[in-house]
């Protein structure tokens, strides 16, 4: 689902219960990370559940290609979010997107715990930081 679909799929919902039911069923749609790839080196720190990213450049594309998993249902829905927002972007788009303006449109932040919301942060710049030194990538 792309990003705008998502966007007006969560105007439909007046309870954040539906809107909470609805992140869920995104992570039940996002692709399982191969387990050769769960490894330490992928873990993104500062997450309250285990998240996996593996990210990759394509350079033909000058574009960032992430796959992201995780152990929680409601994470992997937050996971399919970021997902939208980011993946197969190009680096620069990747460092200057407004993602807090995105999180504050949905009001995610508000709705999660202080340590849900510390991991979308942590993951988010684990990101950032891969946009900001592609050589890490290539």
């Amino acid at each position: 689902m792309n990003l705008e679909d998502i966007k007006e799929t969560f105007g439909f919902f007046d309870s954040w219960e539906d809107k909470y039911r609805f992140v869920i069923d995104l992570g039940k749609e996002l692709p399982n990370l191969d387990e050769a790839h769960k490894i330490p080196a992928n873990l993104v720190r500062g997450c309250q559940s285990q998240v996996w990213l593996v990210a990759s450049y394509d350079s033909q594309q000058q574009q960032i290609e992430l796959v992201i998993d995780s152990d929680a249902h409601i994470v992997r829905g937050l996971i399919s979010i970021v997902l939208a927002a980011y993946n197969k972007q190009s680096p620069d788009y990747i460092a200057h997107y407004d993602i807090e303006a995105l999180f504050d449109e949905l009001a995610l932040i508000q709705h999660l715990s202080l340590t849900r919301g510390n991991g979308l942060r942590a993951m988010v710049a684990r990101i950032q930081q891969l946009a900001t030194s592609i050589d890490e990538l290539t």
